[in-house]
């Protein structure tokens, strides 16, 4: 088995907060007394990623997700826990070790402001001491799949958010790094630019066999690019595996829609009516009820058309959050680590 591209050990990141009294006599008393509270951001994480895996990230807002990759990265340095990427210690900084990674923050901006985005470019190109003709090549190629080459000397503050957005890939990929960690890479794109960042990335990733972790609030960009999950929540990983073990596992409903021949009206108290009208009926049911329901249906109602769906991804990685912050969800029974061949298609 060969060594995993990024490996993760138990870490831990615990930031120290003041803890303000409410009122001015509070405030008064801090001067003297301050309160402190630990707050964990990242408590235990561990998983391994190989070459070649698009592994999406999930979590609510405040689950520690960017707190791991700025582990990951280098950009800070855990509290307790161990970490190796591409064999070095990230928050080391050794100079070899940055020449190999990216780091994309999607509400961040690292290209120059009030420069156009070619000479930006140029910038990281002498960072990272590529020649001339490597630089070249690279760019030509970037500039092509992201349909960006009559961009290159607008100012960087003249383009549109998905110009952008495009231009720091370009800018983040300039020195072919190994290794690329995205925190919301198409946050605030429209779905046409969406599409040609994920359709970028797909292929890029394909033809460099790079290992990718990728954060994303758009489940499409998880569907489209991550065969596999590790979702995190409070810090913790609870999942780690494939995206469609999440259905198997945790999916409790199924999608029915109904299109009839005649006006129809469903009545039934066994599923929950989403939409209906005088020849359509859309219910979402149980799963050991399904059959049931659609041998009553087709039963009594003449029946043009019918379809049987799971609930979307989104739906039920929603469930799944509501349930574990309810503590309604086994934390370590369903966590598991998904083998070393699975690679991103």
């Amino acid at each position: 088995m060969t060594e995993p591209a990024i490996s993760a050990d138990k870490l831990t990141k615990v930031y120290r907060t003041y803890r303000k009294r409410a009122g001015l006599i509070g405030a008064v008393r801090g001067l003297f007394a301050r309160e402190y509270e630990a707050i964990r951001a990242a408590d235990g994480v561990s998983f391994d990623i190989h070459s070649g895996e698009l592994v999406g990230f999930l979590g609510p807002n405040g689950a520690g997700k960017t707190t791991v990759l700025k582990m990951l990265a280098g950009l800070l340095v855990p509290t307790s826990g161990r970490a190796k990427v591409l064999g070095f210690v990230p928050w080391e900084r050794k100079a070899e070790f940055k020449r190999q990674f990216s780091l994309v923050l999607g509400q961040k901006n690292a290209l120059w402001w009030d420069l156009p985005a070619r000479e930006s470019l140029e910038l990281n190109r002498a960072i990272y001491e590529i020649d001339p003709v490597s630089f070249k090549q690279i760019t030509d190629e970037l500039v092509d799949l992201l349909a960006v080459r009559d961009k290159l000397n607008v100012m960087v503050r003249e383009l549109s958010l998905g110009e952008r957005m495009k231009m720091e890939l370009i800018s983040a990929l300039i020195h072919s790094p190994r290794v690329l960690f995205l925190d919301e890479p198409t946050i605030g794109l429209d779905v046409v630019s969406q599409k040609v960042v994920r359709d970028f990335l797909r292929e890029y990733a394909a033809r460099r066999e790079i290992a990718l972790i990728l954060t994303s609030h758009y489940m499409q960009d998880i569907e489209e690019l991550c065969r596999r999950v590790i979702i995190i929540d409070h810090g913790h990983v609870f999942y780690d595996g494939e995206l469609a073990g999440i259905v198997e596992r945790f999916a409790r409903s199924k999608i029915l829609q109904f299109t009839f021949q005649r006006p129809y009206r469903y009545d039934g108290a066994d599923a929950e009516v989403i939409e209906q009208n005088n020849r359509m009926l859309k219910l979402r049911i149980g799963r050991d009820r399904v059959a049931a329901v659609c041998q009553k249906i087709l039963a009594t109602g003449e029946v043009q058309d019918f379809s049987v769906e799971d609930e979307s991804i989104e739906e039920i990685i929603r469930q799944l959050f509501a349930a574990h912050a309810e503590g309604r969800l086994e934390p370590p029974g369903i966590q598991h680590s998904a083998s070393s061949d699975q690679r991103a298609t």
